[in-house]
Order: C-alpha cells, then structure tokens, then sequence
C-alpha cells in the first residue's frame, strides 16, 4: 500500500525542469497537496526558512552555486529540519565517488533518478517507521540530555522490536561512547560481532580503543575494517586522528588522503587534508586540498579564512609573492567586514611586501594587523590569536603578546594538544620556561578558586559559592575541575531548597557541556543520577 502525503508538505529541489515536474507528478500521486519546488540550493534554504517540511527530496548535482550535499549540511546547521523531516537525496550519477559524497553526510535515504512512486513511497515509509519509532531518543539528543537519550534506549530494547534491535543498539553504543562508559559501549560492540560481523560494530570498537588513548590498538582495528569494507569513510577519519595522537602525521595524512580520492567533495575533509599536508611539508598535496577546499567553500557554511590564509602561505613558502597576494584579495572581497579575515589578510600582506622587498607597505600591513587585534581580539579564534602572541612578541609588543597568552591558557587549560603546541610555539620565540611558567600560574590560580570556592560552600554560602564558579567559568569556559564543582553545589542547593524545572535544565545544561568536554563517564553519571532523582520529584 502506497504511503498517503496528503497531510505533508514536501519540498522539491531539481535544477531540471523536466525532473522537477516529473518528480512534482510521483509525489503528487501519493496524495501530496503542499508541495514547493525549487530550482536552486540558496531559493531551497529561504523556502526551509519559511515551511517546516516533512519531507525534502534534494537533487544532489545542483547546476550552479550549492550542491545538494551543501544544502543538507547548511540545513541541518541552521537547524530548518525538524527531527521527524525526511531528507531524501536523489541523484542519476552512478559514479563511485558522487554517490559517496552524496551518502557521507548521511542523508536519510539515497535514490538513484529515475526513480518510481513506488520506490520513493517504500523509502518515505520505511524512514517514517524509523523516524516515529526513535523520535523519544532522538528528542533527547536533540535537547543534549544524553543520559535520558540512553534510558530511553533502554526502554525500547526492552520491547524486544526484531527489526529495530540491532539498530538500537548501535545508537545505545554511540551513546554510550559519548558520555564515556566505554565499558558499556564494547561489550555490546561484542555481543553485536558474536551474533553477525556488521561493520559498524567493528568499528566501534576501534572507536572504543581510540577514546581509551590506546592507540596502536585503535589503529590496528581501524585497518581491519578497511580492508575489509574499503568504503567505511569514517574508518579513515579516525585512522588519521589516531596516527595523528602518537605523532606520525605522514600516516595521518596518507588516511586522509586515501579518503579524499574516495570521497573528493568533503569540504571538512579537504581541509583536514590541506593542514596535514602543509604541516608535514607535502606542499604540491597542501596546495591542491586548499584549492579543492576554496571551491567547495564557494556556496558552503564551512567556508573559512583560513583555507585562503593556508593557500597564500602555501605560495609563499613556494616562491610565488604575485599569486599569494592574488589569493589575498580574494580573501577580502569574499569575507568582507570580517574581523578574522582582515588580521590574516593584513598579516599576510606583511609577509608578501617583505619577500617582494616592499618594507614600508609591510610595516604598514602590520600595523593594521595590530590595530584590527586590539579592537577584535577577544572575537578571534583561538588560533589566530595564537598567531598573534607570536607577531606581537617578535614586534616588540611582549605586553600585549604576555597578556594574549595568558588569556589562552586560562581558557584552554584542559586542552592538552592546544596547550602543548602554544608551548611548542613559545618555545620556538622566547624560550621553554616562558609559557610553561605561565601554564603552572594558571594552573596554581585554578586551584586557589576551587578552593576558595569549596570553603564558601562548607560555610553554607551556597549562592555565593555559585556565583564564585559561574564566574570563573566566565575566565575558563571549558574547565573540567569548575564546570564539576559548580553542578555538584547547585544540585545540593535543590536538595536543601525547593527545586523547580527552570534550575533542573540550567543544571542539565552543564552537564550536558561536561559530557561535550569529555569529562570522564565516572564523574558526570554520578551527578547526572543525582539530578534525575530531583527532576523525577518535581515530575
């Protein structure tokens, strides 16, 4: 039996006209009476502004600017599909590459054009079933209570649906991953491979490895899946990663790159690419993975300063001043007004001038450089600030540079990779004990607040000790030590007063960021089973 649309509104997105009605005919046989069709990417994502869709059935080879690959991705970061919608990418390309392109960013169903009603309403249906089914644990995820998504997975495990199972426990073992019971999320992964070798669980114990720092393992598993499934994208992806931890970037490079010929039109992954590259000094690979990345930057949410930042430097290194400053000027007319973009831009114009000899115009791009910090800094992202501490302190500025430095390590302190390569940086400038003696003060600092904090709190100044690591938060946003203490105080102030739904959530909220920070699985369960008792007194 056919699926009935007539309650749905569906949007059609083909650049062909004669695929366009054609496609407008099948959905309209199926009952559909609000269908929209557009021509183009840019007119698709106005239309998802406007309607809520239930379903979007998305042209993957868009002539002109946004693929259909850029819509999904710019839809789905702007948050215009609602989490029970349908997105459908169609394309009549059989092409190894365009197909896994059109599936990495994991659209809800694929269809090969021409296709018939028949096949469009099995694939609507069969993802409605999905859909309905998962919307309790999917609406969890959605608001970042990934406990709760977890227990909601529990319960439906408990329905004992055959054809739901295994897929319920892959999402369970995700889950699971990303709030850290690893212990948890492998023994499913090994229940699963006891029962039937899918290739996700076998890759999920790779992840497993992976996020227990035991990296050789996690490579070792990791090339068993590729060579078994060549296919698995995400295999590469965390192969890199992994090589990248135990310090081989060549390797990490050759994965990415391996990934790339497979899959050509990942902006994301162009781009891992072009720094690998640039940082292991495959020059002709750096160039050509920016060059890709620019392009598929043109009509994409991903587009950034830096591919252009990375291409003009990859000339300079290269001898080639006229071209980098031509990649320069494109830089500014296509992030126009854009702080970021005008520090590199500047920064860029002073390396050029100098290599061309031009000292007076590459004094002058400097200082621009310097001014637009002083009025933006705190807008930039942390590595281009970092690169600043760099040309401040070479300027004569170490003022300015001490201050940027120390506002890095007090936001970054639990970033270790970031931490050690600010070092790395500093080492290279102004000496090893520089940076490190700062690392030690912030990390000294840290403590002094804790503990000041925790005294407020033994004192039975419960706001007043909230208030104390809400502030510091405001300093080190992503600290573990703080984001901790500071949910353990305001659940106790529920326990001791009478709680609502508004301080559950604004309670929830730090947890949720704790689980995004990777704080140990140990740590946050304990809160989070503390919390969800008081939210089931309120309910």
């Amino acid at each position: 039996m056919a699926v009935d649309l007539s309650s749905k509104k569906v949007l059609i997105i083909e650049d062909q006209a004669p695929m366009r009605d054609a496609i407008k005919q099948i959905v309209g046989s199926l009952g559909a009476r609000f269908i929209v069709t557009e021509e183009s990417g840019s007119n698709a994502i106005v239309a998802m502004r406007n309607h809520k869709f239930d379903i979007v059935l998305c042209d993957y080879n868009l002539l002109g600017e946004k693929t259909g690959q850029q819509v999904l991705e710019e839809a789905r970061y702007l948050k215009l599909l609602p989490l029970s919608s349908i997105f459908i990418m169609a394309t009549g390309e059989h092409r190894l590459e365009l197909v896994l392109s059109a599936v990495d960013n994991k659209p809800d169903e694929y269809l090969i054009k021409p296709f018939s009603a028949k096949q469009l309403s099995s694939r609507i249906e069969k993802c409605q079933v999905r859909k309905d089914y998962l919307a309790c644990v999917e609406n969890e995820i959605d608001k970042g209570n990934l406990y709760q998504a977890i227990h909601q997975c529990e319960k439906l495990l408990r329905q004992d649906d055959k054809k739901m199972h295994m897929q319920l426990l892959k999402m369970q073992a995700e889950l699971l991953v990303k709030v850290g019971d690893l212990n948890k999320a492998e023994q499913i992964y090994l229940d699963v491979k006891q029962q039937r070798e899918f290739p996700w669980a076998k890759l999920g114990l790779g992840v497993v490895a992976f996020h227990r720092g035991d990296y050789v393992r996690a490579i070792k598993i990791l090339d068993e899946v590729i060579e078994q499934h060549p296919m698995m994208l995400e295999a590469y992806d965390l192969l890199a990663k992994s090589y990248e931890l135990i310090g081989d970037d060549e390797q990490a490079l050759s994965s990415v790159n391996s990934a790339v010929e497979l899959s050509p039109r990942s902006i994301l992954r162009q781009k891992k690419l072009a720094v690998l590259a640039d940082k292991t000094d495959n020059l002709f690979i750096a160039k050509k993975a920016y060059m890709a990345t620019i392009k598929l930057g043109k009509n994409s949410i991903h587009k950034s300063p830096t591919d252009y930042s990375g291409l003009a430097n990859i000339y300079l290194k290269t001898d080639f001043s006229d071209k980098a400053l031509q990649v320069v000027r494109e830089l500014n007319q296509q992030f126009h007004n854009d702080p970021e973009a005008m520090i590199r831009s500047a920064l860029l114009e002073a390396d050029i001038y100098q290599t061309k000899g031009h000292m007076e115009l590459a004094l002058q791009a400097q200082e621009k450089a310097f001014k637009l910090n002083k009025q933006f800094n705190k807008q930039l992202s942390r590595e281009l600030r970092m690169e600043m501490v760099r040309e401040c302190y070479l300027s004569g500025d170490t003022e300015t540079s001490n201050e940027m430095l120390n506002d890095l390590v007090t936001a970054n302190i639990d970033d270790k990779l970031f931490i050690k390569d600010l070092l790395t940086m500093c080492g290279d400038f102004v000496g090893d004990n520089h940076a490190e003696i700062l690392v030690q003060k912030v990390k000294r600092d840290l403590v002094n607040i804790n503990n000041k904090g925790v005294s407020l709190f033994q004192e039975g100044n419960i706001r007043k000790a909230i208030a104390l690591f809400e502030k510091a938060l405001t300093l080190m946003p992503d600290n573990h030590t703080i984001i901790l203490n500071l949910v353990k105080t305001l659940i106790y102030e529920m326990k001791t007063s009478k709680p609502d739904q508004e301080k559950v959530m604004h309670a929830q909220s730090y947890i949720n960021k704790a689980i995004q920070l990777g704080i140990p699985h140990n740590k946050v369960s304990v809160i989070q089973t503390e919390l969800d008792a008081i939210l089931s007194t309120i309910n």
